[in-house]
């Protein structure tokens, strides 16, 4: 057995029940901090806990086209976003650097998006349709976080997670154009990747009830409103490692609680956003992410030319 086996085995355990146990915490949180701005008083901050316990004790009643496809891509759902959770340095290094890149990585990220497709077109319900039309589009930013992440290891010379996760957008030389202009486009899309407002197109309860996953509940949904919740904390993580790599050299556990003080400051930072803006039309979206692509394009270009 290899050395290095106990310690992938144990640091991806430790990854993925932070972001089980820190998910709905966060989720709490956001609902609390949201309230507040709004001068309501708001849900107690544990609340999501206890809709999860509540959704998991339901009856599980199948009521799409295929209930054997909604079943795989709930399942599917939460474990890629655990699996993208062995694949994040979370105040230490990747648990399973040696065992994948961030190829790997974009192609799980991406998953987790499929995963929402294939619900929708499972339940069949004109809802579940306009929703996954929806999520189509706000895929688009898919390429977008790709291309940060190939920044990152033009920069580091590397596909390894551990050397283009730890703040390689930033050359060794100097803060490169490339690496600004990716910092501003993936903080401007931010909002899209957790599906929090104004780009929450997909669900939007007050227009499409869910969008993709009206025709859920019990077990299944519980599932996917799980899986949502880890999508906020891993994508905050990614934006760390990827941006804000400062203080992840420090020893353990030191450098872990840094890690999630970080996490927890853009958590925050999303929240702000959200609850001050509203829903942007579909429309206006488009022209946003259109934007943007050009501009991560732009700096991949420069990237290859080392700036």
């Amino acid at each position: 057995m290899p050395r290095e086996l106990p310690w992938m085995l144990l640091g991806s355990l430790l990854n993925a029940g932070m972001v089980l146990l820190l998910a709905p915490l966060g989720e709490g949180v956001v609902r609390k901090i949201t309230a507040r701005i709004q001068s309501r008083q708001g849900p107690p901050v544990l609340q999501p806990y206890f809709d999860l316990l509540k959704l998991l004790g339901k009856e599980d009643i199948e009521s799409g086209q295929w209930p054997w496809a909604q079943r795989f891509a709930a399942y599917l759902a939460l474990a890629a976003s655990l699996t993208v959770a062995a694949l994040l340095p979370m105040g230490f290094a990747a648990p399973l650097n040696r065992g994948a890149d961030i190829i790997v990585l974009i192609y799980l990220l991406t998953l987790c998006g499929v995963c929402t497709l294939l619900a929708g077109l499972a339940a069949g319900s004109t809802y579940s349709l306009i929703g996954i039309s929806r999520e189509m589009m706000m895929m688009s930013l898919e390429p977008v976080l790709a291309i940060a992440l190939l920044v990152g290891a033009v920069h580091a010379r590397t596909f390894h997670l551990d050397a283009v996760l730890g703040g390689a957008v930033y050359a060794a030389g100097g803060v490169p154009w490339s690496g600004l202009i990716m910092l501003g486009v993936v903080t401007g899309c931010f909002q899209a990747l957790v599906q929090r407002l104004p780009f929450d197109i997909s669900e939007a309860e007050t227009e499409i009830m869910e969008g993709p996953l009206m025709e859920y509940s019990g077990p299944k949904l519980a599932l996917f409103k799980y899986a949502s919740m880890c999508r906020m904390i891993l994508y905050a993580s990614l934006f760390v490692g990827l941006f804000i790599p400062w203080g992840s050299g420090l020893a353990f556990p030191l450098g872990w609680l840094v890690f999630w003080v970080k996490v927890g400051a853009v958590v925050l930072a999303v929240t702000l956003v959200a609850a001050t803006h509203a829903r942007y039309r579909v429309d206006q979206a488009v022209r946003y992410f259109a934007g943007l692509l050009l501009l991560a394009v732009a700096a991949l270009v420069l990237a290859t030319y080392g700036w």
